[in-house]
């Protein structure tokens, strides 16, 4: 008889992962991107100059850089946002984490316990959402519309939570190409936002990790560089930009708090070998890169709204983003798609259901996320024929024929 745990592990062990089993055949699901825009050639260069140049330094933990990250990344980064985003921060206001999800464990480890409230977009990443729902946190989603967060619901809930004399811990924000809904806050917004920080006394955490990804290449100044009292924490990460499994992000914040984050990182350092890699192809590459890697995005992003359209017509209901790599889809009311998911999945299709990425499960409930960065253009058109016929034998969503043309929306 195999040795048995169970009865070893503590309360509120999580529940087992699910043994991986392979991809679905047509996966619109995950945060990742597409592989023909992986830089290849010059990430081999990089790291064969790198390695030659410094390799022995992976002799130490820190590179001979500091606990805070390899610093030629580190002040490749604080060029970077200064250009982009107008931040004005050093290589030292910079800590460098295994990727986005290390930089909200450790926000969260620092300012977080149980029963705290925080304030969140409705439409969230899922993994922000599951986060807090573990640490017991109460998570006050704010609406959105097409400009962002909604500032005068926001006010109205800072207002109200003042009544009852709670103040929140921290207000969460995905600005620019917010996930899922693809929407870039105002820069009208974002000074709102920091005027209700500044007169509620609440930080703002200001996640960034699609900021590289919109449609023109212009986006707004980081909600960071408008703040002119330190309380802002800016994350972002290479992920969307470079590829995800390099596990690369970074913090920017005032020292009084990442000292704290910086004490509760036990991992010894994020991956070395990575950050050297990063930061000798991207001093040299990125600006050239990114620009390449939006356009073939964009083309997939039309290539999937040509697909709804033409599959679902008016049944499926979306905006398109300002740029990133999913789509947020209304589909018919009595579509539930945690529902459609599992029926989906059985015929290889894989959404994103959408009550896992918000705060109100019934107004998400007929929504899904779909990531288009991943499939092939043939994919995403064969996939979206096969998601439509099982919406049509499932829920009874008419045919495209059924319905009026539209244009795109």
């Amino acid at each position: 008889m195999p040795f048995d745990f169970g009865p070893l592990l503590p309360p509120g062990t999580p529940a087992p992962a699910v043994r991986w089993t392979g991809a679905p055949k047509f996966n619109f699901t995950g945060g990742n991107n597409d592989s023909d825009e992986i830089p290849l050639d010059g990430l081999m260069q990089a790291a064969k100059s790198v390695m030659a140049r410094e390799g022995r330094t992976l002799s130490t933990y820190g590179l001979n850089s500091g606990p805070q990250g390899y610093r030629p990344l580190r002040v490749f980064l604080a060029a970077k946002l200064r250009r982009d985003a107008a931040m004005n921060c050093s290589p030292d206001d910079i800590l460098i984490v295994s990727g986005s999800l290390q930089a909200l464990d450790l926000v969260n480890a620092a300012l977080l316990t149980r029963g705290d409230t925080v304030l969140v977009e409705q439409d969230n990443y899922q993994g922000t959402l599951t986060r807090l729902a573990k640490l017991g946190v109460n998570a006050v989603g704010i609406p959105l519309d097409e400009y962002g967060m909604r500032m005068d619901v926001l006010e109205a809930a800072l207002a109200e939570l003042r009544t009852r004399a709670i103040k929140p811990k921290y207000i969460y924000t995905i600005p620019t190409v917010q996930n899922p809904t693809g929407t870039i806050l105002s820069t009208e917004r974002r000074a709102q936002m920091l005027k209700l920080a500044r007169d509620y006394r609440v930080p703002i955490f200001e996640d960034d990790c699609y900021a590289d990804l919109v449609w023109d290449g212009i986006r707004p100044n980081a909600i960071h560089a408008m703040s002119s009292d330190e309380n802002v924490i800016h994350i972002g990460s290479f992920s969307k930009s470079i590829a995800p499994a390099l596990r690369v992000g970074f913090i920017v914040a005032p020292w009084s708090i990442m000292s704290r984050m910086l004490a509760l990182k036990t991992d010894a350092g994020s991956g070395a070998l990575e950050q050297m890699v990063l930061a000798e192809y991207c001093s040299e590459h990125f600006a050239d890169h990114v620009p390449a890697l939006r356009k073939g995005l964009r083309r997939k992003l039309d290539t999937l709204m040509e697909a709804l359209n033409e599959q679902f017509g008016t049944a499926a209901e979306f905006e398109a983003p300002k740029g990133g790599i999913f789509l947020w889809v209304k589909l018919p009311d009595n579509v539930d798609t945690l529902m459609l998911y599992q029926k989906a999945l059985a015929e290889g299709v894989a959404i994103n259901p959408g009550p896992e990425w918000s705060t109100d499960k019934a107004h998400s409930s007929s929504r899904m996320r779909l990531c288009f960065a991943s499939p092939s253009h043939d994919e995403i058109k064969q996939g979206i024929a096969v998601l439509a016929d099982v919406c049509r034998k499932e829920f009874g969503v008419p045919a495209r024929s059924a319905n009026i043309e539209r244009g795109e929306k």
